[in-house]
Parts: structure tokens; C-alpha cells; sequence
């Protein structure tokens, strides 16, 4: 069963997209739901994308629940180990 629940963000950051270039991505999604290619039943999804450079311009990641919380936890970790004036 999909919960249909979708979250949209503002974000500031870059991606290496198809062909190995590198965009800037303004904007995030983030849903749980039928992957496209992971083996997987369900997966959380998350798109960053630019929308001003049209669809190409996007990178999708498809991962498990449980992956999905060791990335949570492995990004903490990380934040949490920079000194406050660098991670403003």
C-alpha cells in the first residue's frame, strides 16, 4: 500500500547527472513508493533536480527503508563532526 505522502524542498547544492556533468539542483522530492529499478517492493525516492533546465537535469536515487535510515544517520554523523562555523 503507497502512502501517496510526498515531500517537496527548496535546496542549494550540485549533482553529477548523465554524461558525468555537473548541475546545480534547486529542488528536492522526497517519496516513499513502487521503485523504478530497484529490487526492491518498495523504496524511498528521492529526486534532486533543476526544473529551470528541464527534465534531464535530474538525479533519482531508489532506496530501502533500511538504507534510507543509514544514510540519515551516516549524514548526521557527518554534520555533527563539523565545527559550527563551517556548516552554516
Amino acid at each position: 500500500m503507497c502512502t501517496y505522502t510526498t515531500v517537496k524542498d527548496s535546496v542549494d547544492g550540485s549533482a553529477k547527472g548523465p554524461g558525468g556533468s555537473w548541475f546545480h539542483v534547486s529542488d528536492v522530492t522526497v517519496y516513499f513508493d513502487h521503485p523504478v529499478h530497484a529490487m526492491a517492493e518498495h523504496t524511498l525516492n528521492i529526486d534532486f533536480a533543476d526544473p529551470s533546465k528541464g527534465p534531464s537535469a535530474r538525479v533519482a536515487l531508489e532506496l530501502t527503508a533500511q538504507s534510507a535510515r543509514q544514510l540519515i544517520a551516516a549524514v548526521q554523523e557527518a554534520l555533527a563532526a563539523v565545527p559550527a562555523e563551517l556548516a552554516a
